[in-house]
């Protein structure tokens, strides 16, 4: 269901620029979410396990509308996942005429609209920030690589690979994670990509990450599986 009011909202997230007790949806600074023009983005918005039951919602500042979890619309689906403490909101057949601007992922607490996180999307036809696969797949004890693309203007800013749950992002170099999994980032800015390897895979190191350039990013779902029988690891 889609409403069209619009409502006075508290941030309660520091991570990503959002401040307490701003109220108006579009104070706070925001990330920038590049995507291709006809093309789809899955975006998951995290929330505190003791808001489980409470309403959620993904709010758009281009009609003021609010759409609700376990909706399915054309072009839109929002579902809660509240087993893993996140809602996804996935986006199909974008366009910049039509989507071009700021979305909230919010809910009510006591009944006022609370913002989580906030984001800008901009539909590109060559987006500045790309991944050349959005779902990754492991087993345990394994390897991963991503391969994140970037424009030429973003040759020199900053490269980063985050993770959405815990905010914790790695930069070039080697460094362990708190699953003991590492986290390898190589630039090749001939190429205009930098490559995440990701070695000695978790369970725990599943969800949701992103690449970042800049300002810009774009988002990665990691899953991993339990070692094939037989397997061994350490």
């Amino acid at each position: 269901m889609v409403t069209y009011d619009k409502t006075e909202i508290f941030y309660i997230s520091i991570g990503f620029g959002l401040f307490l007790g701003v109220i108006c949806y579009s104070s706070g600074s925001y990330n920038i979410l590049t995507v291709k023009t006809g093309g789809s983005v899955t975006i998951p918005c995290y929330y505190d396990r003791k808001y489980k039951h409470q309403k959620k919602y993904w709010h758009s500042e281009i009609d003021m509308s609010n759409t609700y979890t376990n909706t399915t619309e054309q072009n839109l689906s929002v579902i809660d996942h509240p087993d893993q403490s996140f809602f996804t909101v996935t986006m199909s057949n974008l366009q910049s005429t039509k989507h071009d601007g700021l979305y909230y992922c919010a809910m009510k607490i006591e009944g006022k609209p609370t913002a989580t996180y906030g984001l800008y999307l901009q539909v590109q036809s060559d987006p500045d920030v790309s991944v050349v696969s959005s779902s990754v797949s492991g087993h345990e004890g394994g390897d991963i690589s991503v391969q994140c693309l970037y424009s030429s203007g973003y040759q020199n800013k900053p490269k980063q690979w985050c993770r959405y749950k815990d905010q914790s992002c790695y930069t070039v170099g080697r460094t362990n994670t708190s699953q003991n999994s590492s986290v390898q980032i190589s630039d090749d800015d001939g190429r205009r990509s930098f490559t995440v390897l990701m070695t000695g895979l978790r369970l725990t190191d599943s969800g949701w990450y992103f690449c970042s350039a800049g300002e810009e990013l774009n988002p990665v779902q990691l899953t991993v599986t339990e070692a094939e029988q037989g397997t061994f690891f350490f």
